[in-house]
């Protein structure tokens, strides 16, 4: 996981600690005290590689963060790897997870589990209507599963975990399948606006929001980014007919908790953390920087 400089344009106006040299010293800190955490930093630019045991851990040491005042971009987590010295293969961590639960629900944890790569052990019931799954799965395919999990259970199950072995790559693993509906323009969005985009997805941000460009401002229908102007409102006239609400009903936003978000982004995004708000954005907020970062990408 990278940790990164905050460099929105929001950046400053809701912590006091938000440069590099104070971001780097409270890591270093956190490292000398937790020797789980290993802290490096990033060549050519204000970031740093934060390796823990588990995005708990690491979820944990942002949230302590923002709360003591600090700003900062964070990537999406990744696996530490490990390369087999004799064959020069790399290996990545598989776990041993049990899940606990009620015998009606096993059948959609057994279908989410397949398909983040996990092999099933076991299967055997525990009483009270409720079973004991047992799997092996790579550790990069339980990230953000455990709350997925609740939602999918309705809060019955118990999930553990225990590092079982490295083993060979077990393949790409299925990732989120919706764009992104990006913010064109920065200033505050608007409940006409946001009405008006509702067939476009559902949104992650609160009417009268302060919103930049390249900040991820809802989910796309599609599977595409869309860019989309939430700041425009509604055209005043001279005249408003009799007994017309002029108000708009929105639909809730949905909720990004840190888990959630740090689990949701891609590689191309960035959950952004501050005392008072969890942001998502884009990695680069000018969208002809995105095209060049895609392009290059593709090539590679």
């Amino acid at each position: 996981m990278s940790f990164i400089v905050n460099d929105s344009p929001l950046a400053g106006t809701e912590g006091d600690k938000v440069t590099s040299r104070v971001i780097r010293d409270r890591l270093f800190k956190e490292a000398e005290g937790n020797v789980a955490l290993k802290i490096e930093e990033a060549e050519g630019k204000d970031s740093f590689y934060v390796s823990g045991r588990g995005e708990l851990q690491l979820a944990v040491l942002i949230e302590t963060m923002r709360r003591e005042g600090f700003e900062l971009a964070v990537s999406r987590p990744r696996v530490v790897m490990h390369k087999d010295e004799a064959t020069g293969q790399m290996l990545e961590p598989v776990e041993e997870v049990v899940i606990d639960v009620d015998e009606e629900y096993s059948g959609v944890v057994v279908q989410k589990m397949s398909e983040r790569k996990a092999e099933m052990a076991e299967l055997r019931p525990s009483g009270g209507n409720r079973v004991r799954l047992k799997f092996f799965a790579p550790t990069r395919g339980l990230i953000g599963y455990q709350s997925e999990l609740m939602t999918d259970t309705r809060g019955t199950a118990i999930m553990n975990r225990l590092f079982h072995e490295y083993q060979p790559y077990k393949g790409d693993i299925g990732g989120r399948v919706q764009g992104v509906l990006l913010s064109n323009d920065a200033g505050e969005s608007v409940a006409y606006a946001m009405f008006n985009l509702e067939d476009r997805g559902p949104m992650i941000i609160d009417v009268g929001e302060k919103v930049y460009a390249g900040m991820i401002i809802g989910i796309h229908t599609r599977d595409n980014d869309l860019e989309v102007n939430v700041l425009k409102g509604k055209k005043l006239t001279n005249m408003r007919a009799s007994g017309k609400d002029e108000a708009v009903k929105l639909t809730p936003p949905i909720r990004m908790t840190l888990d959630r978000a740090l689990s949701w982004i891609q590689d191309d995004e960035l959950v952004e953390v501050t005392p008072k708000n969890i942001r998502l954005r884009k990695m680069y907020l000018d969208s002809n920087d995105r095209k060049r970062f895609e392009k290059s990408r593709g090539a590679a």
